[in-house]
């Protein structure tokens, strides 16, 4: 059925014998590359193109991320009791469903709903922008992630193809993200899930797809299953310096010690790699300590913010729903 959705939807766009004239800069040598490189029809790919619309609402979203706030002004978007609440009723409404996916993926329940609480506010606000226009918009016009953006269009197309999705409806953010967990095309191709048994990857409307889908995205990427995500750091060097620290933790829990960072790690190996994490408080910086499962966070969201917000919302969840 989904792929009778997309043929019929484009078989007034795509398939008649119109004469083709380049709709976005650049837009010929994407037919030829993406046509190579996902052995996509180039006719599909014309007619797509098509159809993109430029969006300067896209533009000027993408140049404003809540993750240019400082953490003072982004933590208060999420760690709300609205959202909290909201999480512990997703949790219960959905319990046995999570405990199969965490048992599945060994990722902790209250991560799994406390990513889609940020994503999409537990599915209430999925995006609103057609994902065709979104990349369009991006990948050939916004200079600064063009080559990415593309990226992501050419690999949205092979979706669509594999998936048999309507290519021209489906909506999501003004990045081209997608569904309850929003994901982008090539997550999508190489993380989504198909634990309904469906025979199709659906995050929109697979509950299932989209919970597994988030939870699998986190396990591929080195989740340690009962390790620690952030421990806070209750005394800093005079000299203190993050610069020495990038997102990756590769110092030593006993290494930062040694540097004059005081916390309490007691329950781990002091070879555990971590790395310090500053984030804007209200009242100064906040120093954390980023264990691998921080970083996993942020495969996700390369935002240390994002993954601050994550980790508290789901820590607040679990307070309340266990």
């Amino acid at each position: 059925m989904m792929k009778q959705w997309m043929v019929l939807g484009l078989v007034a766009v795509g398939f008649l014998n119109i004469a083709w004239a380049e709709p976005h800069p650049g837009a010929d040598a994407f037919v030829t590359r993406m046509a190579q490189e996902h052995s996509v029809d180039p006719e599909l790919i014309r007619s797509v193109l098509n159809e993109a619309e430029y969006k300067q609402s896209i533009i000027d979203a993408m140049t404003r991320p809540a993750e240019a706030k400082p953490w003072h002004d982004y933590r208060p978007i999420f760690l709300t009791d609205t959202r909290i609440a909201g999480g512990v009723e997703f949790w219960r409404a959905n319990q046995p469903l999570l405990e199969r996916v965490s048992e599945e993926f060994g990722i902790p329940i209250e991560m799994v709903v406390a990513i889609v609480g940020v994503e999409t506010n537990y599915g209430m606000n999925t995006g609103s922008f057609r994902v065709i226009d979104a990349l369009a918009t991006l990948g050939f016009y916004y200079e600064p992630r063009s080559a990415f953006f593309s990226s992501e269009l050419g690999h949205f197309l092979a979706l669509a193809n594999e998936e048999g999705l309507p290519l021209t409806d489906i909506r999501g953010s003004y990045a081209g993200a997608m569904g309850l967990g929003q994901f982008i095309p090539s997550s999508y191709r190489a993380y989504a899930v198909d634990f309904d048994g469906s025979g199709h990857r659906d995050l929109w409307r697979s509950l299932p797809d989209a919970l597994g889908s988030v939870a699998n995205y986190l396990a591929k990427h080195r989740w340690i299953e009962g390790q620690a995500i952030a421990l806070p750091i209750t005394e800093v060097p005079a000299d203190v310096s993050t610069e020495a620290f990038g997102m990756k933790p590769e110092h030593s829990l006993e290494d930062i010690a040694e540097m004059g960072f005081v916390f309490d790690a007691a329950d781990l190996d002091p070879s555990t790699p971590a790395t310090v994490i500053e984030l804007e408080g209200e009242s100064g910086p906040e120093y954390w300590l980023g264990l691998n499962n921080f970083y996993v966070i942020t495969r996700y969201n390369r935002s240390p913010l994002y993954a601050m917000a994550v980790t508290q919302l789901a820590e607040a969840i679990a307070q309340q729903a266990l």
